[in-house]
């Protein structure tokens, strides 16, 4: 069951402060009577994962934390809770920007849903948010100097030793294919572009963590400083390419001119060259392409299925409504891409 009426929130939240006390007793090794837990808020609420932020105090002080718990149907796609926080620690140990973990469980008895918690890291998120002050300090220089922070951070997460990385590599075409299917509708652009994608797949490239979800939105920045990478819940082992074409997908331009389609920051050949000189493996362009037409397949994916939930009245309406009109755009995007590709 999903956290999807207010009722449903209200009977969680009036349960997490005890339970968060007992999570935090074992995870700080202090005396649970001693932890108090107060301003408990609601940040984000979607039909799979609701965060809240809440302040913790023991005789040691005070920290923020922030709690995100896995609500929804379980997803094969979707990493678990624990893989999550595993994820992160390893990032931080190769020295990608990222909040430190405090605790972190599959158990759903635990707070009544699997659970991650982690200490509130401060900066902007979302490119409308960054763009003022990227600009304020030296709009060219700031841009750049944050475009390269994400490829160096990207090259970091794809270089996290992973135990018998092959047998947990995803399939992520065949993946997409059954997700789709089960969205119950389709369009000849989409069933078009799948077909060309089974049909130019490129051999697999080595098997490195992947981020998921590596864009603006996913990023804490102050100023031109890159704070921490966040929102793993999509992380998975799979191709390195996945990850730089999320991030030059259309979608995190938002309004910024063509010639700036790595997130808004900067051109994607720079982005891409700024990716090798960090240490990252050289950019087949070939294959960089194929997974530019997966990325952008993935949104025409994710327009369609909030137009189904939209039309059933589940989640975010006024959110639901809009995404599933920008379909056409991700279709017009998916029939230049294929054909830039000439085949």
């Amino acid at each position: 069951m999903s956290l999807s009426t207010r009722e449903e929130l209200q009977a969680a939240a009036s349960k997490l402060p005890d339970r968060l006390r007992a999570v935090l007793s074992s995870a700080l090794s202090v005396d649970a009577a001693s932890i108090t837990v107060q301003n408990l808020r609601l940040l984000k609420q979607s039909s799979a994962r609701v965060t809240w932020k809440f302040e913790a105090a023991t005789s040691y002080g005070r920290s923020e934390l922030i709690l995100n718990m896995n609500v929804g149907e379980r997803n094969p796609v979707r990493a678990n809770a624990e893989f999550q926080a595993g994820a992160q620690v390893a990032a931080s140990t190769r020295g990608v920007p990222v909040p430190r973990m405090i605790a972190a469980s599959n158990a759903a008895e635990i707070l009544g849903y699997p659970f991650v918690i982690s200490e509130l890291a401060r900066g902007k998120t979302y490119y409308d948010d960054v763009s003022p002050g990227l600009d304020a300090a030296d709009a060219q220089g700031g841009r750049r100097r944050l475009l390269r922070q994400c490829a160096q951070a990207l090259v970091r997460i794809h270089q996290v030793e992973i135990d018998d990385r092959e047998s947990l590599r995803q399939d992520r075409l065949a993946i997409y294919r059954e997700a789709f299917d089960a969205l119950g509708h389709t369009t000849p652009t989409i069933e078009w572009a799948f077909r060309w994608l089974a049909a130019h797949q490129p051999p697999p490239a080595p098997a490195v963590l992947v981020h998921g979800d590596f864009q603006l939105q996913n990023l804490l920045v102050d100023g031109s400083r890159l704070v921490a990478v966040i929102d793993w819940e999509w992380v998975h082992v799979g191709d390195a390419y996945e990850d730089l074409a999320w991030f030059c997908h259309r979608a995190w331009r938002r309004g910024a001119p063509r010639s700036m389609g790595a997130g808004g920051l900067g051109s994607i050949e720079e982005f891409l060259r700024c990716y090798e000189e960090a240490g990252g493996e050289k950019i087949d362009r070939t294959r960089f392409h194929w997974w530019r037409v997966m990325a952008v397949l993935l949104g025409g994916m994710t327009n369609m299925a909030y137009a189904r939930d939209y039309l059933v009245g589940k989640g975010p309406m006024v959110k639901s409504a809009i995404s599933s009109r920008q379909l056409c755009e991700a279709e017009w995007e998916l029939l230049n891409l294929m054909d830039e590709a000439g085949h």
